[in-house]
């Protein structure tokens, strides 16, 4: 039974020591998965292939698609799409690496 928990412990810390955390900045306000962000600095978890994007207490969980490019981003660059009057957000490019996070 302790083996079982020990693992379990062992299985959590790996998966937190996995996440990736990111500095995004939205200069309007955008839409991701349901929820609307306000303008403003964010940080971002990148958990294989979920997003975690938290401001405050503000909280917002969302699948994406992590790809690679052949080069490093520069900056960390967000891409829109226009729906029904509201940005949503579509993709995140990483500044410093070479992920983009593809957003559904």
């Amino acid at each position: 039974m302790t083996k079982r928990v020990i693992f379990a412990f062992l299985v959590l810390a790996l998966a937190v020591a996995s996440a990736k955390t990111y500095a995004v900045t939205l200069f309007q306000p955008a839409v991701v998965a349901g929820t609307e962000l306000k303008a403003g600095e964010y940080q971002l978890d990148l958990k294989v292939t979920r997003a975690v994007i938290k401001h405050g207490r503000l909280k917002v969980e969302c699948d994406v698609k992590v790809e690679t490019a052949d080069s490093k981003f520069a900056t960390t660059t967000v891409r829109f799409a226009n729906g029904n009057g509201k940005l949503r957000i579509q993709e995140i490019r990483l500044g410093g690496t070479n992920l983009k996070l593809v957003f559904n």
